[in-house]
């Protein structure tokens, strides 16, 4: 087990790291900056309550105000063009049918969607400036507000990007830890699924004697880097035969997400103060064995499929974009809108340091992931490769999210 090649690589940017390392939940930042002052009691009656619980509500119009003035044309036009093109593909198809036929909010439609990326896709294009941009879409468009983790406005971003790892296309001596198509009968499955251990066994080579036999999509030299494939949810392989092979998620087992670096801590093998991933990766290496002890500990287990040389493939089988692309959870919020984030990103100096820099940017909702629950989580793509990857390991703040809806 040889990590120390690429643990400084790693360590410098596995993108979702917040939920490698630990439980996912709202920084307490954002806890200290929200409002706690006590709210009366109101009883509220079965409708009132039901729209408390659903996943977006309406944003007032003086607080959308305070919004449109941050939304701004991209410098790059095309990128935004693209990402809206992406998701109105992915909008014309059955299963987008499917998928908003029973979706919560009300006025939030698969129709009303498509022709909302129509139009923001025409202002993108003839907007001679930032200012007519902004007119068009307060004058257009309203806003809806993602309810958060704490019912408050909360989410919790972090940022993943797409790893680069060697593979093969055939099981070898060295690539033996596969990653795994979706099971066709995945739908009908029993509850409870198969754990992880069930799945893969306690070394990660037993698949041939369970369901998974015979859907290995491609091999890994190390069951560490095929793991963190899972909690990337996509990836860019470089094959030993030449080819170029990119992955992204096709979906999961039924089973909460467990951190292994929160299981590390809680056995005393790090200390949590120093909880970080160059000390997880160092634990594993200096303790190979330990591997078998603390990955089926996360008993949900992620599914692949194949893509091509291109970008990688989003949860909705179009191509996310760096920057403009985020993975929510797809049971709650709309799949293929248009979204506003508000965050803190890092941007790298020109003498090379990295500084937040508060950013409000128009994005689509093109992808979902294993540790992605609840109206409070986001997951910003922010490209391939090792400076991609830097960038989305710094990102682990709260912010805001918002979507955006041709009026009625």
């Amino acid at each position: 087990m040889r990590f120390s090649a690429y643990s400084r690589w790693l360590a410098a940017g596995l993108g979702a790291i917040a939920s490698l390392l630990a439980a996912v939940e709202v920084p307490s930042l954002a806890v200290a900056q929200a409002d706690v002052r006590p709210r009366p009691q109101v009883a509220q009656q079965p409708e009132a309550e039901a729209a408390t619980r659903r996943p977006l509500r309406p944003l007032p119009a003086e607080a959308a105000a305070l919004l449109w003035p941050e939304l701004t044309l991209p410098s790059d036009r095309q990128a935004l063009i693209q990402a809206i093109n992406h998701s109105l593909t992915y909008l014309a198809t059955p299963k987008a049918a499917a998928d908003y036929q029973a979706y919560p909010v009300p006025g939030v439609t698969r129709d009303r969607v498509y022709r909302s990326l129509q139009r923001l896709r025409q202002l993108v294009v003839i907007s001679p400036s930032p200012a007519a941009f902004q007119a068009a879409l307060r004058r257009e468009f309203v806003v809806y507000e993602s309810i958060g983790a704490d019912g408050e406005g909360t989410v919790a971003y972090t940022g993943y990007f797409e790893p680069q790892y060697r593979a093969s296309a055939v099981p070898t001596a060295e690539y033996r830890y596969p990653l795994y198509r979706r099971p066709p009968t995945l739908d009908n499955w029993p509850l409870p699924h198969p754990t992880r251990l069930d799945l893969e066994g306690v070394d990660g080579l037993a698949s041939s004697n369970g369901p998974l036999a015979g859907l290995e999509l491609v091999w890994l030299a190390s069951r560490l880097e095929a793991f963190l494939v899972q909690v990337q949810g996509s990836a860019k392989l470089q094959l030993t035969d030449g080819r170029v092979m990119s992955v992204g998620y096709a979906g999961r087992t039924e089973y909460p997400y467990t951190s292994i670096g929160r299981a590390l801590v809680n056995d005393g093998k790090i200390d949590p103060d120093n909880l970080s991933l160059p000390n997880l990766l160092a634990y594993f290496e200096a303790h190979p064995e330990a591997l078998d002890r603390y990955l089926p500990q996360n008993e949900r287990f992620i599914f692949f499929r194949e893509g091509g040389e291109g970008p990688p493939t989003g949860s909705l089988s179009v191509p996310v974009t760096a920057g403009y692309s985020i993975a929510t959870d797809k049971s709650v919020l709309p799949p293929g809108a248009i979204a506003v984030i508000q965050v803190p990103l890092p941007q790298q100096t020109p003498d090379g340091d990295w500084e937040e820099q508060p950013t409000t940017r128009l994005v689509l909702d093109q992808d979902t992931g294993g540790a992605i629950i609840g109206p409070g989580r986001v997951d910003l793509f922010v490209g391939s490769g090792a400076q991609a990857g830097e960038m989305a390991g710094r990102i682990n703040t709260p912010g805001r999210l918002y979507y955006l809806l041709l009026r009625p």
